[in-house]
């Protein structure tokens, strides 16, 4: 609400002049008296008073504007998303990928059937994402979190996940061949179905992991695993797995 009050009249200059004390701030007071007066006689003008209610209605329609098309920003923003994610497709580095995949889970945009193989994702947070299908094949995942993701018939080929975190991860009928799970937290991660021939799975946390239907193991490397369920060590040694101690 605008708020107006009656502005009083200034004083006649004779009177202003005489109550200046120092000569020096004449041109000083004299400025401030023109101004008083301007202020004054356009404070009586009412086309000055509707401009007011102008601006102000001005920014409630702008206000009005930005939320209607709150919707559009966000489809143009997931568009560009998406653009950065197809344009870099089967090349190396990130070339904004990170970013992108982030801002697209944070949005609960389903990340169904993504092709980011090969590509340079060290460090990125897809918690919760649904990557059903996806492929990460040949990709740098070091120190990344999927914690809850749905990696369920994804392509893992090759795939780095040093140090990554995978907790109660969907991984059902994964492609996890020759996937490097050095010291990755898989506590709880659902494994029916999935394929993990010559995985190193070294020092990896397997708590609660979910291996009964596990397809196959054979070549995959489990020294130093941390917390498998009773029977996987005899089970996986029995199919073919190793337990090489060896550096890389």
């Amino acid at each position: 609400m605008i708020v107006r009050y009656e502005r009083k009249r200034p004083e006649p200059w004779g009177e202003r002049k005489k109550s200046t004390e120092r000569r020096w701030l004449l041109p000083f007071a004299a400025t401030e008296w023109v101004w008083e007066w301007a202020a004054f006689l356009l404070g009586k003008w009412t086309f000055i008073e509707v401009l007011e209610y102008f601006e102000t209605f001005s920014v409630l329609v702008a206000v009005i504007f930005y939320f209607s098309e709150s919707g559009a920003r966000v489809k143009q923003r997931h568009y560009q998303a998406w653009q950065v994610i197809d344009t870099a497709q089967g090349k190396g580095g990130s070339g904004g990928r990170i970013e992108a995949l982030q801002e697209l889970n944070a949005d609960k945009v389903p990340l169904v059937g993504v092709d980011v193989s090969m590509a340079f994702l060290q460090g990125v947070r897809l918690e919760r994402a649904n990557l059903m299908r996806a492929d990460f094949g040949s990709a740098d995942l070091r120190g990344s979190d999927f914690i809850r993701a749905d990696l369920s018939l994804s392509e893992l080929v090759s795939t780095n996940f040093r140090g990554a975190r995978l907790d109660h991860c969907n991984l059902q009928d994964a492609d996890l061949r020759e996937a490097d799970l050095n010291g990755a937290s898989l506590v709880s991660a659902d494994l029916s179905g999935a394929a993990m021939d010559d995985a190193d799975l070294r020092d990896a946390d397997l708590s609660g992991v979910a291996w009964a239907r596990l397809k196959s193991v054979k070549g995959a490397n489990i020294a130093g695993i941390r917390n498998a369920p009773a029977g996987f060590e005899a089970w996986a040694l029995k199919n073919g797995a190793t337990r090489d101690v060896r550096g890389d």
